[in-house]
């Protein structure tokens, strides 16, 4: 979903007591495992079995490529029984991961932006109190990581898709403190454009990863 401008948070309730719900689900098979995206909804699952297939080149190649249009107005993802979806934020640009810190903020890498976006909101609140850009001017950033792990750390760790930088960091930051410390100054070219990034709970050592 690379090629979104402008995109939306959805945020998920459960109610309680509906876990049955979740468990149910219905199994298309045959010629009715073969519809598309209208007919799917949460709990439908499709099984295509080998024999259901076409034989090899009995029907024509076809290119069914994705294609983005603008969330028609009042309309939501729909959820299972038992959950409750709202709108959250909007007006991102190509959000790709969110982290929470340990104060509650959640960490959003708008990648195509190149920025890091905060929001806060406190607990079951459905909208944020605060929405700041952290960070701006990276190179399509991805992962994020804090460290050292614990309630209190000093860092917020960056990966772009091709070094990694941190920015010093308290709880309850939603301005970065200074300019990025590169450190990771070349991270390899081509392929997938996403580098995350992750601490080891042993030794606590980043490791950037396409």
């Amino acid at each position: 979903m690379r090629s979104l401008t402008s995109t939306v948070l959805m945020i998920v309730f459960a109610a309680a007591g509906n876990s049955d719900a979740l468990a149910q689900s219905a199994t298309l098979t045959g010629s009715a495992a073969f519809g598309d995206w209208r007919a799917d909804k949460p709990g439908v699952s499709r099984l295509i079995k080998p024999d259901d297939l076409p034989r090899p080149g009995a029907t024509p190649s076809v290119s069914n490529t994705s294609r983005v249009v603008r969330r028609p107005p009042a309309s939501v993802p729909q959820v299972p029984a038992g959950f409750n979806i709202e709108l959250f934020a909007e007006g991102l640009r190509g959000p790709r991961v969110m982290r929470v810190a340990p104060n509650g903020d959640i960490f959003v890498a708008e990648t195509g932006a190149g920025r890091i976006r905060v929001l806060r909101a406190a607990d079951g609140s459905p909208k944020p109190s605060a929405n700041e850009i952290y960070t701006s001017g990276l190179n399509e950033p991805f992962g994020i990581a804090f460290f050292p792990s614990g309630s209190n750390p000093q860092w917020v760790y960056v990966a772009n898709t091709d070094s990694v930088v941190r920015f010093p960091y308290r709880a309850g930051d939603t301005k970065a403190a200074g300019k990025p410390e590169i450190v990771v100054v070349k991270l390899p070219d081509g392929g997938h454009s996403t580098r995350d990034i992750v601490f080891t709970a042993d030794k606590q050592t980043e490791t950037p990863s396409a």
